[in-house]
């Protein structure tokens, strides 16, 4: 049996496994199976791995894309320069390192943004799925303010968005868990009397369908998105890199 699975905490929310479990009963794959793993501690991790010594590759979710840097052998150069992962392999044990939210997001902007899109982004969050989102836009060409509820160097807060930086940043894209099933009542402090039907809003969370967020923003006009295609590209990319021995290396 060839075992995967996803950890992160926590992740009932997460259609991963049956996204999984369903691509291995439409393929005819009896000898493949997706796990959800999840570990109130990162520190769970390598415990995980010597009960289940037959496992060939995880998904990696909130909060742990960016602290499981630290029990990786090696990282793909794309991961490495986004200082988050999402993916792993398990070749001849070895924990590799990859990232393939970044290629789903690039992909699931097509056709959401026109073409020739130069205007900045708004990034709420500032997590391992912050990382990926900011490293396509900026390899796209688009410039982008990360937004987050503690003040740091570089960072805006929530206090500091007036008319002046939405009507500035006609892309926002909410990578934060606020919102996700089953804490659907949250959202970003965003001031959404500000937004315009000129505004595009992308929010990674994708269960439910239509968080409070992006119901806020088609209410005013909004382009909205969620991640749910960016989950099941990711996802094929990640079915990709387990089959592929020797993929990018």
């Amino acid at each position: 049996m060839r075992r995967f699975g996803l950890i992160g905490f926590p992740i009932a929310h997460s259609f991963s496994q049956r996204h999984f479990t369903e691509k291995f009963e439409r393929e005819g794959r009896s000898d493949c199976r997706y796990d959800l793993y999840p570990l109130p501690s990162i520190q769970d991790f390598l415990p995980l791995l010597e009960q289940h010594p037959d496992l060939e590759g995880l998904n990696v979710t909130i909060p742990y894309k960016v602290q499981v840097l630290d029990y990786l052998s090696e990282c793909h150069p794309a991961a490495a320069a986004i200082g988050a992962v999402n993916t792993i392999a398990v070749r001849e044990g070895k924990l590799l390192g990859f990232n393939t939210d970044a290629p789903g997001f690039e992909r699931s902007l097509e056709g959401f943004l026109p073409a020739g899109f130069s205007s900045r982004a708004l990034i709420l969050g500032t997590g391992g799925a912050s990382r990926a989102v900011r490293f396509v836009l900026e390899t796209m060409g688009i410039a982008c303010t990360l937004v987050s509820r503690t003040p740091s160097p570089g960072v805006l807060t929530y206090n500091d968005l007036d008319a002046s930086v939405i009507d500035g940043h006609l892309l926002i894209v909410q990578t934060t868990s606020l919102g996700m099933s089953p804490k659907v009542d949250t959202t970003p402090d965003l001031p959404f009397s500000f937004l315009s039907g000129n505004h595009y809003l992308y929010d990674l969370v994708y269960n439910p369908g239509e968080t409070l967020f992006l119901t806020q923003g088609r209410r005013r006009g909004c382009k909205v998105k969620n991640g749910l295609e960016m989950l099941y590209l990711q996802a094929e990319k990640a079915w990709e890199i387990w089959n592929t021995p020797s993929y990018i290396w």
